[in-house]
């Protein structure tokens, strides 16, 4: 009977007795807590990695890795930590013949790191196999070219000098493969622009492999002259080319040619367009009529070609 009162007077709604109960409670999960924690477990973790290698004569053409999963046996306390961050090491792989390096299995990987995690001891590499890739480190030096495709003007206005880069090259740095692989001049793309009057601009230079090439200077002065425009109507000869041997005649001698060119460079301009040859080419043109689009050579800088037509050869 006093057993039972006992038990009923426990779980009475006692303050005091349900405090004291909760701390036996705590007291023996704090107690199995430290047992647990004080044996032996394995878990995986992620751990941070330095790959290090000589970097002025070599560089990665793919991103290295920054983290390295390890399946890890050790204390359960030290584990517990690990895997919250706490007294995490930075794992460190060094390589030394980066040209000769392609991919690390996960047994030499577990060699290599083993002596730099203090009391844990590795099972495995999560990633079985690391996969690396170097090159040389080069310098090579480019021309720079400006790519005018987005630059409009407005009506009657166009450009009226030639292109001016400051400095006029860059100097890249990266992988000596994809250095040597690449055109002599490299292309800055110009933005969107509608002009009407002079334009002097700094330019990002933008490249392809941005990861693994490093330009300097790392943007340009581009400048040109906008002024306005005329249309310069000439009446040129024609050097006909690759005539067939039986052909001793052709029934043409001129064509008239459209031109654009600055008003205030007109009188110079004119000497020098006057001075030009339209070529037509007749290779492998049989006998009879044909229509046939004449070619210039070149132009003068500032000058844009505004109107040609095809031409009618009868031979």
């Amino acid at each position: 009977m006093n057993v039972v009162k006992l038990l009923v007077n426990l779980f009475q709604f006692n303050r005091t007795n349900w405090k004291a109960v909760s701390l036996c409670f705590l007291a023996a999960a704090v107690f199995w807590f430290f047992n647990a924690f004080n044996k032996n477990y394995s878990t995986e973790i992620r751990f941070p990695l330095h790959v290090t290698y000589n970097e002025s004569r070599f560089i990665p053409t793919e991103t290295l890795p920054t983290e390295l999963r390890l399946n890890v046996n050790g204390n359960g306390w030290d584990l517990f930590r690990k895997s919250l961050g706490i007294s995490l090491p930075a794992l460190t792989l060094t390589i030394d013949r980066p040209l000769e390096i392609k991919k690390i299995p996960g047994t030499v990987l577990s060699t290599l790191l083993a002596a730099q995690l203090g009391g844990l001891v590795i099972n495995h590499v999560v990633m079985d196999t690391l996969h690396m890739q170097f090159d040389e480190r080069d310098t090579h030096t480019f021309k720079l070219e400006a790519n005018l495709a987005d630059v409009w003007f407005r009506e009657g206005f166009g450009r009226t000098s030639p292109v001016v880069i400051l400095p006029d090259s860059v100097q890249l740095e990266g992988p000596r493969t994809i250095l040597h692989r690449m055109a002599s001049a490299i292309e800055i793309k110009m933005p969107k622009l509608t002009l009407d009057e002079n334009y002097r601009g700094e330019i990002q230079i933008e490249l392809a492999d941005s990861l693994t090439l490093n330009p300097t200077p790392a943007s340009v002065t581009v400048m040109f002259e906008v002024g306005p425009m005329e249309t310069l109507s000439l009446k040129l000869p024609i050097e006909i080319i690759n005539r067939p041997p039986s052909v001793k005649t052709v029934e043409l001698d001129s064509a008239r040619i459209s031109f654009r060119l600055p008003k205030v460079h007109r009188a110079n301009l004119e000497v020098e367009l006057k001075q030009l040859v339209v070529r037509v080419d007749l290779r492998d043109k049989p006998r009879g009529t044909h229509k046939v689009l004449p070619v210039i050579s070149r132009l003068p800088v500032g000058v844009e070609l505004a109107a040609i037509d095809s031409l009618e050869i009868r031979f």
